[in-house]
């Protein structure tokens, strides 16, 4: 058995009212780990150690947030940036050979402030205390495997997760004098509620599009983040992880 040597590290998990983040955080509170949770939506306090209510682009709320966090348990150890939301459509829309609409000022600068101003307002902040506390750390970010290869439909959200790659392997570079590591994470297809709500159809395409034929868990995300936080990885740093049952190699 591989020990993690995460028994009571202090991990931050952005996002973690539902999904793979809550996953995330129940997964790191499996391990013995002091869990801070952050959502703009209600969280399950009792199940991962502390829920904060918090929006990661808001740089106000993300320092009282750690503050909070710090004054309870002395430190941050491990972030996990995986807070981020979708607000899909097309650059421009065109039907019958004519402009019906497209991608909107709003959409755009909403998933921009989620998916990457939060992602880097976080882990400034973060980064930061843990450069202060001489002990090194983990800063583990949620990408996509469309910040890979491009998505139709998804300028925004594609940017953000190409951003996030980008900031992974500049912090890496930045802040690995410091002993803190940063890698990413890049999900294929999902199985959360948000995925399992679609269309028959849609779903078994991305079954289809899958060389592993499924889906995955969130479960199985949770668990890339805990062996990158780990020891067994203590030498991994920015590196991009695709958990994504070869969806990348079979596209």
């Amino acid at each position: 058995m591989i020990e993690t040597g995460l028994q009571e590290k202090v991990v931050v998990v952005t996002g973690a009212a539902s999904g793979i983040g809550k996953a995330t955080a129940r997964r790191f509170a499996a391990e013995g780990c002091h869990v801070a949770s952050w959502d703009v939506e209600e969280g399950e306090p009792e199940q991962c150690g502390m829920f904060q209510k918090v929006d990661v682009s808001d740089r106000s709320a993300v320092d009282r947030a750690i503050a909070e966090v710090i004054a309870r348990w002395g430190s941050i150890d491990v972030l996990v940036n995986n807070a981020g939301i979708l607000r899909d459509a097309q650059l421009v829309k065109v039907k019958n050979g004519e402009l019906n609409g497209g991608m909107t000022d709003e959409q755009f600068d909403a998933t921009i402030a989620v998916n990457l101003r939060g992602v880097f307002v976080c882990t400034r902040a973060v980064a930061a205390h843990m450069v202060a506390a001489g002990k090194g750390g983990v800063i583990l970010n949620a990408s996509s495997v469309v910040g890979l290869y491009g998505n139709f439909g998804q300028t925004c959200y594609v940017a953000t997760k190409a951003g996030v790659i980008g900031m992974t392997r500049v912090w890496a570079r930045e802040l690995g004098r410091h002993k803190i590591r940063v890698n990413a994470v890049a999900p294929g297809f999902i199985a959360t509620n948000m995925i399992r709500s679609m269309p028959e159809m849609i779903l078994q395409n991305m079954r289809d599009h899958t060389p592993l034929r499924r889906l995955g868990s969130p479960e199985e995300i949770a668990n890339a983040y805990v062996w990158l936080a780990s020891d067994a990885a203590s030498f991994v740093s920015g590196a991009v992880l695709s958990v994504d049952g070869g969806l990348v190699t079979g596209t």
